[in-house]
């Protein structure tokens, strides 16, 4: 049965609404805050620049899809109506002005449609707001160390524990943060460099020796998110995670208070050498 072009035509555009629906709704699958088995899509956003990065990237992929589809029928027109058996004598055209002015001006407006909110959203990403709240996060071999500046100066560990869930991502001493709060991160590095990502909260940033660099996020959800290192940083570079605990204010107020209490006196040392950080995130 042979298909008209129209039939063609709305079969493709059909197709290509399916695909962009799947891959879109991948993230509806996903766990909040973690990756989930089978995911293809980013996680679940819990903060307004996740939120942002999420559209962009929907709306990338549409423009992708759209300009793929176009070039594949054009290929297909070309093998079909100007293949050698329907034109044995070929043209000789060798200009045509409309074209050309589509052909140029087609290209820069869609780099326009995908500049503007590329150039929003590092805006958003890097401009950052009034701080409700600082933490800084110091990246060692093999592990994290956080401290609460705004709260009484404290610092401690963090390290990978193996009894926690998710495999991998469960830790010691977690972050812990009130919800729809500006949070802003310091990040540094004490001996290599390090990268401080929790996807989703859309945040990433390298952790430099001597550098303190900058993000932010505001969590708009409670529970539990995971992150990891995400710079190759030596051998156990698999083996450092971040877990953010979202909570409200007077669950980050309690915590704060026992926090200040466990960590000011000590308890929390880190580990004299680098070998036995790097063991004990082995355990």
């Amino acid at each position: 049965m042979k298909l008209s072009k129209g039939q063609m035509g709305r079969r493709l555009l059909g197709l290509m609404v399916a695909g962009v629906a799947l891959v879109t709704g991948g993230t509806a699958l996903a766990e909040l805050g973690q990756p989930a088995p089978w995911e293809y899509g980013l996680q679940g956003a819990a903060s307004p620049v996740m939120e942002s990065i999420t559209y962009f990237h929907d709306w990338l992929l549409i423009v992708i899809t759209v300009i793929t589809l176009f070039v594949l029928g054009l290929l297909v027109t070309v093998v079909i109506k100007f293949n050698a058996k329907a034109n044995p004598v070929p043209s000789r055209t060798t200009h045509n002005t409309l074209i050309e002015i589509i052909w140029t001006l087609g290209p820069v407006l869609i780099l326009m449609a995908i500049v503007v909110p590329s150039f929003k959203l590092l805006f958003e990403e890097l401009d950052l707001p009034k701080a409700d709240l600082t933490i800084k996060a110091t990246g060692k071999q093999w592990y994290w160390s956080y401290a609460y500046p705004d709260n009484g100066k404290f610092e401690f560990d963090s390290l990978l524990a193996q009894d926690k869930q998710p495999r991998l991502l469960g830790v010691d001493n977690e972050i812990v943060v009130p919800v729809d709060k500006v949070i802003r991160v310091q990040v540094t590095g004490a001996d290599v460099i390090h990268s401080f990502a929790v996807p989703a909260f859309g945040i990433k940033i390298d952790a430099i020796p001597g550098r303190l660099n900058e993000t932010w996020f505001k969590a708009t959800k409670m529970g539990m998110f995971y992150g990891q290192c995400s710079e190759l940083c030596g051998k156990n570079h698999a083996f450092m995670p971040i877990t953010v605990r979202v909570t409200d204010d007077k669950g980050f107020a309690a915590w704060a208070a026992q926090a200040k209490q466990k960590y000011a006196g000590g308890e929390n040392t880190p580990p004299t050498t680098v070998a036995a950080a790097g063991l004990e995130a082995q355990q």
